[in-house]
């Protein structure tokens, strides 16, 4: 505390007139008028201080999120940091810095319908599981690049939203889903037998190498219907997410590139750090952790009762 402040503090704080106080310090009352009148000038008031340290961490959760989240994911970043602010004035105060997260785009459909006998709709529509590993679903979308397009194959686990396969090509084939799939099955260690692969029937799933695969693996294939995005809502919705969040705000000129800024993308924010509604705001990985100790402790309280 500087001497003029503290010469402050002991007429607010204990009734010491200014006068006596600069007499015991030696200091110059006329000085410390001047540094009164240019504190009362110059200095914020407490609400005006906490209205900017609200907005630069509004500005800092929004940027850090690549300029994609909108006022309810700011303001759970908000909640967790220890602040008591509610959305609407979360979004009112985005309104005025001009922070406006990416609007989506239509995506174009890359599927061709497979030859092949399909498999049955075993998910229709209800996009949600009870627990890991039990409903995934994938889908194929098209990355632009300065060489020409990328194929991007995904696999998301419905119950956390989390992406645990992937892979990248030049064409879009049954090699390619094939590798996301086993990519897949390794982040869950290996053993998925039983749980239900939902995708379209484009020809990547409906291949003989791709069901194949499932057979082996013990993965139960479901597709929806013919020309239906609403049957693969969800793969839809994880393409959308990658493309407005991310692929769109890019240039990558070359495959090479975006095959690393993507997965990078993939393993530095959307599985661990993003937060997803269906989540309840919490990001993939930090909702599976969350629901396991939950369950754990559950199972706990549940055996000390029996017992």
């Amino acid at each position: 505390m500087s001497v003029a402040a503290f010469i402050s503090s002991q007429k607010t704080e204990h009734g010491i007139d200014h006068i006596i106080s600069c007499r015991a310090l030696g200091v110059s009352q006329s000085w410390f008028y001047k540094w009164r009148n240019r504190i009362g000038q110059d200095m914020p008031t407490a609400r005006e201080r906490r209205r900017a340290d609200l907005d630069a961490q509004i500005t800092r959760s929004f940027e850090e999120s690549g300029g994609t989240y909108g006022s309810p994911r700011i303001t759970r970043d908000l909640h967790e940091a220890g602040w008591r602010v509610s959305e609407n004035t979360v979004a009112a105060r985005m309104a005025e810095l001009g922070l406006v997260a990416r609007v989506r785009r239509t995506p174009r459909s890359l599927t061709r319908q497979g030859r092949r006998p399909a498999a049955a709709d075993l998910v229709r529509r209800k996009f949600t599981a009870p627990a890991p590993d039990v409903l995934w679903c994938g889908d194929v979308t098209m990355i632009d690049t300065d060489e020409g397009n990328l194929y991007l194959a995904t696999v998301e686990d419905l119950f956390s939203r989390r992406l645990l396969g992937y892979a990248m090509s030049d064409h879009h084939d049954a090699a390619l889903t094939c590798a996301s799939l086993q990519m897949a099955v390794a982040t869950r260690g290996g053993d998925v037998d039983g749980v239900i692969f939902h995708s379209d029937r484009g020809s990547e799933y409906t291949a003989a190498r791709y069901q194949d695969l499932c057979r082996r693996l013990g993965v139960v294939q479901s597709m929806g219907q013919v020309g239906c995005a609403l049957d693969n809502a969800a793969a839809e919705a994880l393409n959308s997410t990658l493309k407005v969040e991310y692929v769109h705000r890019q240039r990558f000129r070359s495959r090479a590139e975006a095959r690393l800024k993507i997965a990078t993308w993939i393993a530095d924010f959307y599985n661990p750090i993003r937060r997803h509604s269906a989540n309840d705001g919490l990001s993939p990985i930090t909702f599976e952790a969350h629901m396991i100790e939950k369950r754990k402790a559950s199972s706990a309280l549940l055996r000390t009762a029996v017992a």
